[in-house]
């Protein structure tokens, strides 16, 4: 990655606004509109972005951060939530916003490096301490000993990310699409309760104590051992999905504000040794040589699989699967 372009731009963006803004007030507010479990990135991530603005350009920034359900985030910008920037968890969301009122051109993903994500993740399996139920593996899910946490892939991003892993491991080893969703099936069968987000998952099996075993993102469930570290362990599957989080600025909203330059800033900064450095402490995976190589003790390697790999890309995975009358819609009906 070409990361000394980008502080080229950064620079320039800076220059910019200093030069635009010096004759107005300086302050300004971003509002981020992002999905559950980023919460805790953006504040650290706010704090060395607001600091490095500042020295740039005497201005000082204001954040406002908005979390939930991927899909139900995107639906509230479209709706008229004034966004600066969307930080979601899956390409689709974001290209509703371009499909639902022209927010954003459809040309968004070649807007910043490595198609708008400047930071992965996975999809992992929590349980409890000592995992008293044995459990390695997806399939291990389908027993009719084990109740299973997951967010409803009609409103969270996460849950169409733990899917669609599930079913391609299901694929991988049964051999037909239809062993799949017969797998996927048995799979819901032993989901007790389905919240709207990741967030809201992580709590109902950490603090309201349901399920036996948790399908989380990976940054998740680190979070979950630093909090609740005697109370829960982190299983790595055999195999799972590599889950590519994108960022965009939202042009209506920008341009509408004054805010384009501080807003494409603040996302160019993601990509930076800062910005790396503050996503692998955050647990999520850096896309820099640099910060991959200081993370990788705490974030092993593990065989993944790509959505355009699997599944033919996003529009492909949402029609077939997610879209009314597709496929969880078919198996979920008949819990």
């Amino acid at each position: 990655m070409k990361l000394g372009l980008n502080k080229i731009r950064l620079t320039l963006a800076a220059a910019t606004l200093g030069l635009m803004f010096s004759s107005q007030a300086q302050n300004i507010s971003l509002l981020n509109v992002s999905y559950d479990p980023t919460r805790e990135l953006y504040v650290e991530f706010n704090q060395a972005f607001g600091k490095f603005w500042k020295d740039k350009t005497g201005q000082t920034v204001t954040f406002k951060q908005s979390h939930g359900g991927s899909g139900k985030q995107a639906r509230s910008i479209i709706d008229g939530l004034d966004a600066d920037v969307a930080t979601l968890a899956l390409a689709q969301d974001v290209d509703a916003l371009h499909t639902n009122g022209n927010w954003i051109p459809k040309d968004w993903q070649k807007r910043l490096p490595l198609n708008s994500s400047p930071y992965t993740s996975t999809i992992v399996l929590v349980v409890r301490a000592g995992n008293p139920k044995n459990i390695k593996d997806w399939d291990d899910l389908i027993r009719s000993d084990l109740k299973v946490i997951t967010p409803n892939p009609k409103t969270s991003g996460g849950a169409r990310w733990n899917y669609l892993a599930a079913w391609e491991f299901a694929k991988r080893k049964y051999g037909s699409e239809e062993q799949a969703k017969d797998f996927i099936a048995k799979l819901f069968k032993n989901v007790p309760v389905l919240d709207s987000g990741a967030r809201g998952s992580s709590i109902t099996f950490s603090q309201r104590n349901q399920g036996d075993v948790l399908i989380s993102w990976e940054n998740e469930a680190y979070l979950l051992e630093k909090e609740f570290g005697t109370k829960i362990d982190i299983v790595y599957p055999s195999v799972s999905i590599l889950a590519e989080p994108p960022v965009t600025i939202v042009d209506k909203n920008v341009d509408k504000k004054g805010t384009r330059a501080v807003a494409t800033a603040y996302l160019e900064y993601l990509y930076s040794d800062e910005g790396q450095d503050i996503a692998g402490k955050n647990f999520y995976r850096p896309t820099s040589p640099k910060a991959q190589h200081k993370y990788a003790g705490r974030l092993p390697k593990l065989k993944l699989f790509t959505i355009d790999e699997a599944f033919g890309g996003w529009d492909s995975a949402t029609k077939a699967h997610f879209a009314d009358g597709g496929s969880f819609d078919q198996i979920y009906t008949k819990k």
